[in-house]
């Protein structure tokens, strides 16, 4: 085995026996499943506390429509006015609201009064229930007979389907949305881990480069060979972490699908939407560009983590390059919009940008020949960048003492 073989297998076996490997790669699936799904239960749970709400109406046609909830109680006609009710000592009351005139000709003279904040909920019932009473009166204007009814009867609901022919004709259902979720989970996956382990390949280099480690490492291989090494141990320990990941995350889908619907399944029309995506060829461009933008950044981290001494220095070289990454990530949001348009296009073949911005493009059916080109583009390029890094490299992890700037590094390139 090659000595970058040789430091890459070190790398991989020591970081993937560390204790927080295994619990964040174990927890994490079960993190994001509580992340997701246990806010959304807990604001379902109601509370057993109710409030009250005082409906002040001068006009007597809006009190009576409101009904009590599990939330909130209606108290109307008490003989009590804003004021009554604002100057009470012990208001005993959550909010009042206050109609002073016929909202069908003044829609501003409603308002709910509170001490506190008021809630979305309450908001929406208050409105919801005048909205109802204000259209009933409008179409009473009309004097139609039975308008209501007609109104009603027309309302139809309609979407479009949308069909993907494929190359020998067959049709499947498809959906933008579908295609959208899985073009940013693919992109938030890209960045995330392109940041994390590109990080963990600087602070690698800077450890070793502080503890002096690295001196004794280099009487035996070349700067070189330790970058690369390094860069690829690391690279793998990705992978592997993202590989059980998806293992893990397809079981608890699995099991909740059991559990929770038993035979009945997803829905149909969810299914076959799901099968106009190809997981197995996203998967594959995954992996891929996965490859080519970490192997450009960590290179580029590795660069920096030679150059400097301590995580503050790390700062002024960190920010450009984490400005680009973040970048990229909302040229990909934003790219949902228009996959096929001029700002997805470009930046899904700039290298910096193109292994996130790509995978948004890639489930709404990129041509061949842009992805081929995008990954030529981009895998040139981190051979050049990793040349590049290399020459700082070499010079920067034996220098101690003195703060590069980016002069000192591009002489560092010259170097014979």
């Amino acid at each position: 085995m090659s000595k970058t073989g040789l430091i890459a297998k070190r790398e991989y076996l020591y970081r993937i026996r560390k204790r927080s490997f295994l619990l964040l790669t174990f927890l994490m699936p079960f993190l994001l499943a509580t992340v997701v799904f246990v806010p959304s239960k807990l604001a379902s749970i109601q509370g057993n506390e109710v409030y009250g709400v005082a409906v002040v109406d001068a006009t007597g046609k809006y009190a009576p429509l409101f009904e009590d909830t599990k939330t909130y109680r209606f108290i109307r006609q008490d003989g009590k006015s804003l004021e009554d009710y604002r100057t009470a000592p012990d208001k005993g009351l959550f909010a009042v609201l206050n109609i002073t005139a016929d909202l069908l000709e003044q829609p501003n003279a409603a308002a709910l009064y509170s001490e506190k904040q008021v809630p979305e909920d309450l908001t929406r019932l208050v409105s919801h229930t005048i909205r109802t009473r204000l259209e009933a009166d409008k179409l009473a204007t009309f004097n139609i007979p039975d308008l209501k009814e007609i109104i009603a009867e027309s309302k139809v609901a309609f979407d479009v389907q949308t069909i993907k022919w494929s190359s020998d004709g067959s049709e499947k259902v498809s959906s933008a949305q579908v295609a959208s979720v899985v073009g940013t989970i693919s992109t938030f996956l890209i960045y995330m881990f392109i940041l994390l382990y590109g990080a963990m390949v600087m602070q690698g280099v800077m450890e070793e480069k502080t503890s002096r480690i690295v001196e004794l490492m280099i009487s035996s291989v070349r700067p070189f060979e330790l970058m690369m090494g390094k860069i690829i141990g690391i690279g793998c320990v990705g992978l592997t972490q993202l590989f059980l990941w998806g293992v893990m995350t397809a079981g608890l889908l699995a099991a909740g699908n059991y559990i929770y619907m038993g035979n009945l399944g997803l829905d149909a029309g969810i299914l076959a939407m799901l099968s106009a995506i190809n997981f197995a060829e996203t998967g594959g461009w995954f992996i891929i560009f996965f490859i080519g933008g970490y192997m450009l950044y960590a290179s580029v981290f590795a660069a920096i983590g030679s150059a400097v001494d301590s995580q503050e220095d790390t700062h002024q070289f960190m920010t450009p390059v984490t400005f680009l990454l973040v970048f990229a990530l909302y040229a990909g949001i934003h790219s949902l919009k228009n996959p096929d348009g001029p700002l997805a296009f470009w930046c899904s073949m700039i290298p910096l940008t193109s292994p996130i911005v790509m995978m948004v493009r890639i489930p709404f059916e990129v041509p061949l020949w842009e992805k081929l080109l995008s990954v030529l583009i981009l895998y040139a390029s981190f051979t050049g960048i990793t040349w590049l890094s290399a020459k700082i490299y070499r010079v920067g992890i034996l220098m101690y003492g003195k703060k590069p700037d980016l002069q000192e590094m591009i002489k560092w390139i010259r170097f014979k």
